[in-house]
């Protein structure tokens, strides 16, 4: 859990970073922004940090797993041990940036190098570097009033509430890759770019991370693998789904033993799934965790994905939240196929 409620900015520099491929420049600042106001520093902080309000943590990384080779990493121990060479380091991340701006969609932007103080983690009290990086400008208008005559102008600038990029660099667990969370609004194009290309992370060995790969692997099961080797109903898979979520949401402590035969039941699907879950773990390199304490967070955010609708034809939607058994599947002697669906009260 993040509390940024009595934390502070220390420095910012800003840079603008093109796209080298597509032939723009890269503009680096001489020197940090002088001390801004106490509202200009409130925006700013609302601007960086209302979109981490429910982080994801990731950790540095790099190819050959040796993170001390990974530059974002250096550029913020750089900042962390040495807080005077603050500026010198947003400018090596700005000219690293630069450089891996090759695809020709990366669009160009203000990149904002931030270094932040009193941010709780944990409990913990920790400084934060901050890489913000806003690639898109927006229209608002300007109202001014002169003696007694109004005018009407307009401009274009960054909005506080929509950052496009950024990650929090926290100063823990530093021999680990440190503790980093990101946010990218990215297209398609370029949709690895910021998380892999640049920042070089992978997710942290966590309970949020656990909760949510199962979560995930197990979504994947009952939607795509499930009709390979059972004959199911559409309303089959989502009674599924649904106890699967029930299941999260109902336990503190996450057991798979325990899991399955409340969610999947018969031996057969038990040993298809587990089959599944064996191979899907090698393919995406997911690390394998069989208990582990349920991150609400993580449900919360994962069970959005997991749709609850039966839709029939064009003419029909039937929301499936509980009992399974209540609603059965036939079909007609002259082949129309239908639903029968028990209840006690309508409303």
């Amino acid at each position: 859990m993040l509390d940024y409620t009595n934390c502070y900015i220390n420095q910012i520099s800003v840079h603008q970073v093109g796209n080298k491929t597509n032939e723009e420049d890269l503009h680096l600042s001489k020197s940090p922004l002088e001390n801004t106001n106490d509202v200009l520093k409130d925006l700013l902080l609302q601007y960086f940090l209302k979109p981490f309000a429910e982080p994801e943590f990731f950790s540095f990384t790099f190819s050959n797993e040796d993170v001390k080779l990974n530059p974002v990493y250096n550029f913020a121990a750089q900042i962390f041990d040495v807080p005077t060479a603050f500026h010198t380091s947003s400018v090596d991340i700005a000219k690293h940036l630069y450089e891996l701006s090759t695809h020709p969609q990366i669009k160009s932007g203000d990149l904002f190098v931030v270094r932040l103080s009193d941010v709780v983690i944990e409990d913990e009290l920790v400084d934060v570097v901050g890489i913000f990086k806003s690639e898109n400008r927006h229209p608002f208008l300007k109202l001014d009033a002169e003696s007694g005559e109004f005018s009407l102008n307009y401009d274009d600038g960054i909005s506080i509430d929509k950052l496009d990029k950024g990650c929090l660099i926290f100063n823990k667990e530093k021999e680990l890759g440190y503790r980093v969370c990101i946010v990218d609004k990215a297209n398609k194009a370029e949709a690895q770019f910021w998380k892999e290309d640049f920042l070089q992370i992978k997710p942290c060995s966590d309970d949020y991370h656990y909760t949510k790969d199962f979560l995930s692997l197990t979504k994947t099961y009952v939607t795509k693998q499930l009709a390979e080797d059972f004959e199911v109903t559409k309303a089959d898979k989502i009674d599924l789904l649904n106890k699967t979520v029930e299941y999260f949401k109902t336990h503190e402590q996450f057991d798979k033993s325990e899991f399955e035969s409340e969610v999947f039941q018969t031996d057969e699907m038990i040993e298809s799934f587990q089959h599944f879950d064996d191979s899907y773990r090698a393919e995406h390199e997911i690390q394998s965790a069989d208990s582990f304490d349920i991150s609400e967070q993580a449900v919360k955010k994962q069970a959005r994905g997991f749709k609850s609708v039966l839709k029939l034809d064009k003419n029909f939607h039937v929301y499936i939240h509980g009992d399974r058994s209540l609603i059965e599947r036939g079909v007609e002697e002259d082949g129309r196929k239908f639903y029968k669906i028990y209840f006690d009260k309508e409303t």
